[in-house]
């Protein structure tokens, strides 16, 4: 099994970002999953290299990124060094970064021998925030063959009452705990701007219900994070999404930052599995 890690740039400042490939270096033409963390996440989180090398024994290539904007640098990719570039992310940057990716990709741009990769079996998995990144590009992008979300969010347009948005603007900047790290992470206003101004590209519901290729939703009846009543508002959006609830999994699946095990936990290899079937059908 081989892992390549290479660094690619943004569009947005040229700002660097780092991404990585987990495949059977065999020679052998394999479906490609492209992975989108979500909300004070990255590539590295937890146990993702093991997922990725699940993944690869099952035949795919996976790649894992960090967004330009997350708040990694390329000296500390699973440190929120830069707080700066962590409130200056939007969901525009992150969907540009992809296509970065997936562009390097269908150019025979990245460190992957072309003979492993099968471009046009292209899927797209996101966790979090990240699930509503890949709806977003899969409705963007006819490259992208299938998708699947892990917790995902179906609506980008959270944001708080008019008053707490009007304080918002005159603050400039918010900031939210990192309960892990104890940092103060700030959300600079411009997020806010930037919705609205690319509300046509960036509107999750719109998209499903645009949505032609095949999507799998996953979610967890215990999510502390995004509620499960979300997976059912796909469905509802469009009865084509398949969807399935795992009984008491969290947000990330019984999974942590940091991770030291050397196994994956059930309920994320139930969502491994779920999602590796999905894609081969």
């Amino acid at each position: 099994m081989k892992n390549i890690q290479f660094q690619l740039a943004s569009t947005h400042e040229n700002r660097p970002f780092l991404a990585d490939a987990t495949f059977v270096n065999d020679g052998k033409p394999k479906p490609l999953v492209v992975f989108n963390h979500g909300f004070k996440g990255y590539k590295d989180w937890g146990p993702f290299h093991l997922i990725a090398q699940e993944f690869a024994r099952n035949g795919f290539v996976f790649i894992k990124m960090n967004f330009s904007f997350n708040g990694t640098t390329l000296e500390q990719p699973a440190q929120f060094a830069d707080l700066d570039a962590f409130g200056n992310n939007n969901f525009a940057k992150e969907l540009d970064d992809t296509k970065v990716l997936l562009d390097a990709l269908f150019k025979n741009q990245l460190p992957i021998e072309p003979s492993n990769l099968d471009l046009n079996k292209l899927y797209l998995i996101g966790h979090s925030r990240g699930g509503a990144s890949i709806i977003l590009k899969a409705n963007e992008d006819a490259r992208v063959k299938k998708i699947v979300t892990w917790a995902g969010v179906n609506n980008l347009e959270i944001w708080h009452t008019p008053e707490e948005l009007e304080m918002w603007k005159k603050l400039g900047t918010i900031y939210i705990q990192n309960s892990r790290t104890n940092q103060q992470m700030p959300l600079h206003y411009q997020i806010v701007e930037n919705y609205q101004k690319n509300k046509d590209r960036l509107e999750v519901p719109k998209a499903i219900r645009n949505l032609k290729i095949p999507m799998l939703a996953i979610h967890g009846t215990e999510d502390e994070t995004v509620s499960v009543e979300g997976i059912k508002q796909f469905k509802v959006w469009n009865e084509t999404i398949q969807t399935k609830i795992i009984d008491g999994a969290n947000h990330t699946f019984g999974a942590t930052e940091p991770w030291s095990e050397n196994f994956i936990p059930d309920d994320f290899k139930e969502v491994i599995d779920l999602s590796i079937g999905f894609l081969k059908a």
